[in-house]
């Protein structure tokens, strides 16, 4: 098992929505700065290679005003973040076994905690 822990917070999904409504760039620059973002997190905490990892994400949120749902809309740039650092190979069915979401509250430290945890077989 490995841990990535990725400082603050990813885009939710309606600030995604009104991004992509307001130009057609505005989410590309948001996906390219995440994804890239948790891409060089994944390497400096040198997270290892998984043929195959089950998911664990615990959103640390500062606070309750944010639905679930548009939360962990964020897990779309951890996945890509994880592809392009090399973690997984894919992010397709044959590399991504379970995805589990948890969520608690820190107002001090919010974050996102990732448990990659190999599947075997």
């Amino acid at each position: 098992m490995s841990k990535l822990v990725i400082p603050g917070t990813l885009p939710t999904m309606n600030q995604i929505i009104a991004a992509s409504k307001r130009h057609h760039m505005q989410y590309s620059n948001m996906k390219n700065r995440d994804t890239n973002r948790v891409a060089a997190l994944a390497r400096q905490q040198k997270i290892g290679k998984f043929d195959k990892v089950n998911l664990v994400f615990t959103w640390y949120c500062g606070d309750r005003r944010k639905d679930k749902d548009g939360i962990m809309a964020g897990q779309k740039f951890v996945l890509d973040g994880l592809q392009k650092a090399g973690v997984i190979e894919n992010d397709g069915w044959r590399q991504i076994g379970d995805i589990t979401h948890k969520f608690a509250i820190d107002r001090e430290n919010p974050r996102i905690e990732l448990e990659l945890v190999e599947v075997i077989g």
